[in-house]
């Protein structure tokens, strides 16, 4: 097992970013609820307590056993984190005269201390709080202040335990990714070895072991995340892995012949399953959302079953799970109350009674995208804007038709494809069409028409969770308009979606 920091996630909306900041300094970490975490061993280096949207004022705030913790191992309490040790050891915590949120200067430092080594006076950093921390004990001694806040960084006399008011994981603290390596590296003692080549070494090495000669079936999406786990198992044992690539007639025009021929460039086992018809009849006549996104996860069940039944002895199916999905499997929340059935087919049917395989379950989305490189997988997968499990089902609003397909594969062929030839592909998170339910008068030649409106949309974001519009040049969208009317039957005017997440959604449905 390699070394790693645990974080206790106490409920932030930060916590997965704390993660992702100390991956970036090659250091293993895991997330766990506050309340189940596993106990302390030996790969343990540190340990990080998360912010909460709680108060440790609250009667029924959440709380840890710090004598599990302070004193055996170094820690780090991060704004609630630190509200919450500073409260357990006899200081006192109360609400703030005003909120604190935004940036502030450090106006104090001791950076003779080593977490805070490097850092300068002056620098930004990101408050997000309602309380602070208004008297400390005599065990603790004040490392670092702001204007407002007296106690912005505190240690513990003789051991190695930090409480810090603010954020480091943001981006906002100019310094926090300075103090985040000083607590991983020099506290922890963490080698910073944790890197996409190691972690192919002992990923491939565990399926060798945990498969054998075992049959592993998975259903590819032309995605970055079942590429990649295709791959690592492929490593692991070749031809024992058989990848079915179902067509439901809702890809993207020309994807299905050409991802399948990019999987057999890459040496995989992949069979192609021409399934559009089945999806379309179960579409037919059904107009809802959720009903469409029910409909297309149980032919797909059924396709993949059926194909599956086909290959003898199968003892596994693999599939591309990423941390963010186990995290919320086991949040402090709790499984979130609707699953989002538009990104992934969730589950496996009782019927298929198989052991399940996740290379990839310890991995963030922009980690598995470096294991990509890493593996050699094309750029053109690798680099593939995300796109919904349902496919263009949900971005035909109402029902789904063959024609109306058509009618969006040519407009979203059109819009991506000059995206790419004008070199603005890359610098979006993701883009599509929608083809929407209005019909707008328009002038072709001597004739009035009554046709389509189709929207286009292109947004940027890290992860998906919050986005922005693309201000993509006016030059570019009045040629793509242009084509797409000239072009493309059925279609008499475009429109550019300008709404960010939140409050609107990426996809329309």
């Amino acid at each position: 097992m390699p070394e790693k920091i645990l974080i206790l996630d106490f409920g932030s909306q930060y916590t997965q970013l704390i993660a992702r900041r100390v991956r970036e300094l090659n250091v293993y970490c895991e997330i766990y609820p506050y309340n189940n975490v596993p106990a302390l061993t030996e790969d343990v280096k540190g340990v990080i307590f998360s912010g909460s949207p709680c108060s440790v004022r609250d009667q029924e705030h959440p709380t840890v056993d710090l004598n599990k913790y302070l004193g055996n191992t170094p820690v780090l309490g991060v704004c609630y984190g630190a509200q919450l040790m500073a409260q357990e050891l006899g200081g006192e915590v109360t609400p703030s005269t005003i909120r604190e949120y935004g940036r502030a200067r450090i106006s104090e430092l001791h950076n003779h201390d080593r977490l805070l080594k490097e850092l300068t006076l002056g620098s930004v950093v990101w408050m997000s709080h309602g309380d602070t921390i208004k008297e400390i004990p005599d065990n603790i001694e004040v490392i670092a202040s702001t204007e407002s806040v007296r106690v912005a960084a505190y240690k513990l006399r003789d051991q190695e335990t930090y409480g810090i008011q603010f954020h480091p994981e943001v981006t906002h603290s100019e310094e926090g990714k300075t103090l985040l390596r000083n607590f991983v590296v020099h506290i922890c003692g963490c080698q910073q070895d944790w890197t996409s080549e190691q972690f192919i070494d002992a990923t491939v090495a565990d399926l060798q072991q945990q498969l054998g000669d075992d049959k592993v079936v998975l259903g590819l999406s032309g995605g970055v995340d079942s590429s990649v786990a295709a791959m690592l198992i492929h490593q692991a044992i070749g031809k024992n892995l058989y990848c079915i690539f179902v067509d439901n007639g809702l890809l993207r025009k020309n994807e299905f012949e050409q991802v399948l021929d990019s999987y057999k460039h890459m040496g995989l086992n992949v069979k192609g399953v021409d399934a559009k018809d089945k999806f379309y009849t179960a579409l037919a006549g059904i107009s809802d959302p959720e009903q469409k996104r029910k409909a297309i996860g149980r032919v797909f069940i059924e396709v993949f079953d059926e194909e599956s039944h086909k290959i003898e002895d199968v003892k596994w199916l693999a599939q591309g799970t990423i941390y963010p999905d186990v995290i919320e499997s086991m949040s402090v929340k709790g499984p979130s109350a609707t699953i989002k059935s538009h990104h992934n087919v969730g589950g496996l049917p009782d019927f298929m009674k198989l052991k399940v395989v996740e290379p990839l379950k310890t991995l963030f989305k922009d980690e598995v995208r470096l294991v990509g490189r890493a593996l050699k997988i094309d750029d053109a997968i690798l680099g593939r804007h995300p796109f919904p499990g349902p496919g263009l089902a949900i971005r035909i609003l109402g029902e789904v038709t063959p024609e109306k397909v058509n009618i969006l594969q040519q407009v979203d062929h059109i819009f991506i494809n000059n995206m790419k030839k004008d070199k603005l592909y890359d610098e979006v998170w993701q883009a599509g069409a929608i083809l929407t339910p209005l019909q707008s008068v328009g002038v072709m030649g001597d004739e009035r028409t009554y046709e389509n409106v189709v929207a286009l949309r292109a947004v940027t974001s890290i992860d998906g969770m919050t986005a922005d519009w693309s201000r993509l040049p006016y030059e570019f969208l009045a040629d793509v308009s242009n084509e797409i009317i000239n072009k493309v039957k059925g279609v008499n005017r475009v429109v550019y979606d300008i709404s960010s997440k939140p409050p609107a959604t990426i996809e329309w449905e």
